[in-house]
Parts: C-alpha cells; structure tokens; sequence
C-alpha cells in the first residue's frame, strides 16, 4: 500500500483525473438507482444475513457482480476479514487465474466484506475455503454432508443462493430463522 501512495505522490494528476473519473461515475448512480435495486441487490428484500446500510450497498452490489460471474457469492460473515483481504489480492482463486478487482471498486468491495466479516481468534489461521471456515460450520451445525463442501452445493439447500439470498431453504430444511 506503502509504494502506491509513492507513486501516487509522483503523479499528482493521475490522482486528479482519478478522482474525476470516480465522481462522474457516482453521479452517474443517483439515490435513488441504489434504493431502487433489483431484489437480488438488496438484502431487506431477499433476506440475507445483515441488513446493508446505504453506504455499504454500492460495495455490496460490486462485490455480488464481480464475484456472482463465475460462482455464487456467499455472505462476508462466513470468512474472517483476513481471508476476504487474501481474496481481493491475489490472483489465484480456487485453481484458477483471475484479475482481481481494481481500485476504487476493490476499495469499496473491501469496505463492505471488512464491515460484514468476522475476525479471527488469536493463534487461529484465515481459512479460505468454507468447509474450514469456524463461521461457516457455526451456521450449519446440524448439517451433514453428502458431498464436500463447495459454493457448487450451497443451491442445494438454498434454492436461491444465487441471487444472494441465503434464508430462504429447500423445503425439506424449512425457513431459515
């Protein structure tokens, strides 16, 4: 983080058009384009986890589009800040080469994960796969799997997984609370 501020202070008009470029395209999303989302967006409507509050939403909404394109996008509180960091970083994921996000969406991408997620205890290791996953295996602690765990399966239980919503269950597991 440390050499992008260097060089950030090299090139004081690359900051400029930067910041240009980041305000007109949030003028571009008005108010009410955010509190208007489709319901796969907003999280009162499909009922995941937490509720998102409107500073988080456009965070929420880049992490689901850039994540959701290639597997469902599970909710922040199932891996610890540490692990989602790792995520954004690196290019590796799941055995395959990706772009990771760029800034500023990866920054507002990391606001929300860092505000949803939860922390690691001392001495314990960021997990980064769900089946290993303390948060993970707390939410499901009466589950027994037929299969490994994987976010192929998590549509098993939760028929609309991939729309971000995660309370409603297949009718044999009943409603979530």
């Amino acid at each position: 983080m440390s050499q992008l501020i260097q060089r950030l202070r090299q090139f004081p008009s690359l900051v400029i058009v930067l910041c240009l470029a980041l305000g007109v395209g949030l003028t571009q999303v008005t108010p009410g384009a955010i509190a208007q989302a489709p319901p796969e967006a907003a999280s009162d409507v499909v009922g995941t986890v937490d509720p998102v509050p409107s500073e988080f939403q456009l965070g929420r909404s880049l992490y689901i589009e850039a994540c959701a394109s290639c597997h469902i996008a599970v909710p922040p509180a199932l891996l610890p800040d540490e692990s989602w960091q790792q995520v954004l970083q690196e290019p590796g994921h799941y055995g395959v080469q990706i772009s990771p996000p760029t800034d500023p969406s990866r920054l507002l991408i990391w606001g929300y994960l860092r505000q949803f997620s939860r922390s690691l205890t001392d001495g314990e290791l960021p997990p980064f796969r769900l089946a290993y996953s303390r948060y993970f295996k707390a939410l499901h602690p009466k589950v027994e799997f037929t299969e490994p765990v994987s976010l192929r399966g998590c549509a098993t239980c939760h028929p609309q997984a991939s729309v971000f919503n995660f309370r409603t269950l297949s009718p044999e597991w009943g409603d979530a609370p």
